[in-house]
């Protein structure tokens, strides 16, 4: 199969040539002739900020070299067929099929409860639901029309489920490629948005905004700067000449729907529920089931609570932990939208709501630390001891992991005599990559750190390092497949 390209050669890019290849080994997959769209967003290594950013805190993070690919053509036949050989790789069903006119119904959109039971309620094809729940957000949000099927290729090289942003990197880069080809503008945020919805409503993972805004807004050696209350992009963060980040996948798989981050979500929200009603601030009921509270003191933000504060008045007034169906009985509800309290689970509370209070202010000095016109050796200290604090109030939130614990030990046994100065675990937690802080000439100690954990525990291991721009920087290309 040829390829003409009305943008730029395939030899300038490596990963479509490497995506355009995958393609000729299907090629009755694609049409000949018809255009084909193609977006890239890449991975995110989340440097500072993780969990707490459903609670109003700023975020650090890095967009990774590695990204997510993805094609899409019109099709002649009325149905949305889906191929991924990452899906296959991993033992699930590669080539996904459903009819155009039950995904995107052309007298209503879907309802996102009917299209989460359509596109999830099978496991080997629930993959799927992150790439077909872009079009029916996009119908119900944006009132696009779907009057063609659609022939969707994905070509992924972000280590799937190690907490690199793998989910966000594969809608952000479907909803560019059908836009593209539908002749439809999203801004940055838009797009973040609609991709985060996609996530929280279809997939049923409960995650905050920042992978999705960090794949699409992110920039090439610097690391986005997010407050996320609850989306607003501050100036990017220049990573110093003195140092770089890496991640270590620790072997161990990370889901961000998994039981350990949704319960770790529901506490911290019980908790701001709880000091709300401590605080006296105006509670009244809201859309299904949600509380909705006036909170003139902190915004509704947990983040935006005073470590000081907390310890000096609202600490002793959390408990420790809680059961659902005490919470219950007491406070009704909270204000969190995408999770559900289970009546017969018990969930700590105290942690999780202590969590997002001081990483928010960690995150800042940490930033605060990497604006300084030279790192000194003190400063390299510091920033290493905030990654080493965020890494234990993780394992506090029960977020933690074998792998990942002993991969921050090993470094911080390595230590600023390897330059070796910081590591944390990243995203939603339990397993996944570790992030490093580095000197920029310690390549080969973080390279023996990943060699001799990979030696120790058997797993095979990725190590990640660079960075490049998010989808909205890269754009789009169209290519025309021929015989």
């Amino acid at each position: 199969m040829n390829w003409y390209d009305e943008s730029a050669s395939p030899e300038q890019h490596p990963e479509v040539r490497r995506l355009l290849n995958q393609l000729e080994a299907t090629p009755d997959f694609l049409q000949e002739g018809a255009p084909i769209s193609i977006a890239r967003a890449p991975g995110r290594l989340d440097i500072m900020g993780g969990i707490a950013d459903y609670s109003g805190s700023l975020v650090l993070e890095m967009p990774l070299a590695v990204a997510t690919l993805v094609a899409v053509q019109k099709s002649a036949d009325p149905f949305v067929s889906i191929l991924s050989m990452a899906a296959s790789d991993l033992g699930n069903t590669p080539l996904v099929t459903l009819p155009l006119a039950q995904l995107c119904p052309p007298a209503a959109p879907l309802d996102y409860g009917d299209a989460r039971q359509l596109l999830t309620a099978e496991a080997s094809t629930a993959w799927a639901a992150y790439i077909a729940g872009v079009m029916v957000v996009l119908q119900r949000e944006t009132g696009l029309e779907f009057h063609h099927g659609l022939k969707i290729f994905v070509h992924c090289e972000v280590p799937i489920g190690k907490g690199l942003s793998s989910s966000a990197s594969l809608e952000v880069a479907t909803m560019q490629a059908i836009c593209a080809l539908m002749q439809t503008s999203l801004d940055a945020r838009q797009l973040a948005l609609l991709c985060q919805k996609v996530e929280n409503v279809i997939v049923g993972a409960p995650c905050g905004i920042m992978d999705q805004f960090t794949v699409v807004s992110g920039q090439e050696g610097h690391l986005l700067a997010l407050l996320c209350q609850p989306a607003e992009p501050q100036a990017p963060v220049t990573v110093p000449a003195e140092i770089e980040f890496w991640g270590i996948d620790s072997g161990l798989r990370h889901a961000v729907n998994g039981s350990d981050y949704t319960g770790v979500r529901v506490g911290a929200f019980m908790g701001y529920r709880i000091l709300a009603e401590y605080a006296g601030l105006p509670v009244t009921p809201g859309p299904a089931g949600q509380l909705l509270i006036e909170d003139a003191l902190w915004q509704g933000y947990l983040a935006n609570i005073t470590p000081s504060t907390w310890e000096r008045i609202y600490r002793d007034q959390i408990p420790v932990e809680l059961t659902g169906e005490d919470f219950l009985t007491r406070y009704e509800g909270f204000t969190d939208t995408v999770t559900r309290i289970q009546a017969e689970r018990v969930y700590a509370v105290r942690q999780p709501t202590a969590h997002p209070i001081y990483e928010h202010q960690r995150v800042r000095l940490f930033r605060a630390l990497l604006a300084q016109p030279a790192l000194s050796e003190e400063h390299l200290l510091l920033l290493g001891e905030l990654m080493y604090q965020s890494h234990a109030s993780y394992s506090a939130c029960g977020l933690g992991s074998t792998g990942t614990d002993r991969l921050v030990q090993m470094v911080a046994t390595a230590g600023p005599a390897r330059g070796l100065y910081g590591a944390k675990i990243t995203g939603g937690g339990s397993g996944g990559t570790v992030v490093v802080l580095a000197h920029r000439d310690a390549h080969a100690e973080v390279q023996q750190v990943a060699d001799a954990y990979a030696q120790e525990t058997h797993r095979q291991i990725a190590l990640l390092h660079g960075t490049s721009s998010g989808a909205i920087a890269w754009g789009n290309r169209i290519y025309y497949p021929h015989s």
